[in-house]
């Protein structure tokens, strides 16, 4: 019968020493570096919490109010999307971050740690640089749903991340407030523009109607043609008496009588009056120029007239438009509703050093653990 082998004690090779060199050097010592970093070197980190959301305020007209289909007290408060996305933006743009700069010299406050590079900001480093840690130290949390935006903002003070927590709210109030501007400057643009060119054809038509005044030396053509009218009808009327008197001595008297050569005479006067003032309104068929004929100055006077009023009623209504737009455009407004205030910090909740660390390991011991797979695959392939 055949006694079976006893298999020797195992021993450990040099590959077992490798692996255990690799995961000290690769795992343990990362780990204790980067702790060590965290808890002896990184400086605290302060946090300020701000939120705002962007609100737009329609109240009703009294149009609207007498009409029943305006609320008491105006439409309630709604989220604008497109002017959230647009802060949303805005907070992490280059022209926000130059402004805070320059009020608060953002290079310094965020340099303020004497030796942590890993977590403060070098002072010789350009504006673009400035922008990537600004992302790093003020995080922004958006709910498009809700168009609610929640700040953290991160320093190494608690005083300095409220001083930039304000500051980004108020320049935010005031990029809010230049949006609402340029919202009621399109509303009331293209109604402005029509009451210009109102205004404009209103003092031109009032301008001619001036300046036939001032050539014809009438004021009003109708009122002074009613005058001649009255006395081409008193002329008429002694030309008919004339007429009457003459046949009458014709009939009386001898053809030699001194009353009758007076009368024709008298006769004559009055046709050639009348011819003068029928030439006037243009029904004699003389030679008389323009200026002097009525019907012309009548034609054209009313043209003007009729041009005037077109304009004054033009006028009007492009003001009542532009009224109506002003006003609908002022009860349209957005505001920056905060509903937190810039906090002041107590205790530092930053860097997660704990965190920190455990992730550290964690990721060293995956890739630890990765490199080690490769090398026994192909161990095992040869």
């Amino acid at each position: 019968m055949r006694i079976p082998s006893v298999a020797s004690a195992a021993r450990a090779r040099l590959r077992h020493h490798a692996i255990l060199g690799s995961f000290l050097g690769l795992v343990l010592a990362p780990t204790l570096a980067a702790a060590l970093y965290l808890f002896t070197i990184a400086d605290d980190q302060y946090t300020s919490t701000v939120g705002f959301a962007v609100r737009s305020e329609d109240s009703g007209s009294a149009l609207d109010f007498l009409s029943g289909f305006g609320g008491l007290s105006g439409v309630p408060a709604s989220g604008t999307a497109s002017d959230t996305d647009i802060l949303y933006q805005f907070i992490q743009s280059q022209e926000l971050v130059q402004r805070i700069s320059d009020q608060l010299k953002l290079k310094e406050i965020y340099s303020k740690p004497s030796f942590d590079p890993v977590f403060a900001f070098s002072p010789e480093n350009e504006i673009e640089d400035l922008v990537d840690y600004w992302k790093r130290m003020v995080r922004i949390s958006y709910d498009s749903t809700t168009g609610l935006i929640e700040l953290r903002v991160h320093a190494f003070e608690p005083r300095d991340a409220q001083i930039i927590a304000q500051t980004i709210l108020d320049e935010s109030t005031r990029m809010i407030n230049e949006l609402s501007a340029i919202a009621r400057a399109d509303a009331t643009r293209y109604a402005r523009e029509e009451l210009d060119k109102a205004v404009e054809r209103l003092r031109e038509q009032r301008v001619a109607v001036t300046e036939f005044r001032s050539r014809t030396q009438i004021v009003d053509p109708s009122a002074d043609i009613q005058g001649q009218m009255g006395l081409l009808y008193t002329l008429q009327e002694q030309l008919a008496a004339a007429n009457i008197d003459i046949n009458l001595l014709r009939q009386t008297t001898q053809p030699n009588d001194p009353r009758i050569a007076q009368n024709e005479r008298r006769i004559a006067v009055i046709e050639e009056l009348i011819q003068r003032e029928r030439e006037k309104f243009g029904m004699g068929g003389g030679t008389g120029g323009k200026a002097s004929d009525y019907s012309t100055l009548v034609g054209e006077y009313e043209r003007l007239t009729v041009d005037r009023e077109f304009a004054e009623k033009s006028y009007l209504a492009a003001l009542a438009n532009y009224d109506a737009a002003l006003a609908d455009a002022q009860r349209k407004n957005r505001y920056l509703a905060a509903y937190i205030r810039p906090t002041l910090a107590e205790k530092s909740l930053y860097p997660q050093r704990g965190l920190l660390t455990f992730l550290a390991g964690g990721f060293a011991l995956l890739l630890w653990s990765i490199g080690l797979l490769v090398y026994y695959s192909v161990r095992d392939r040869r």
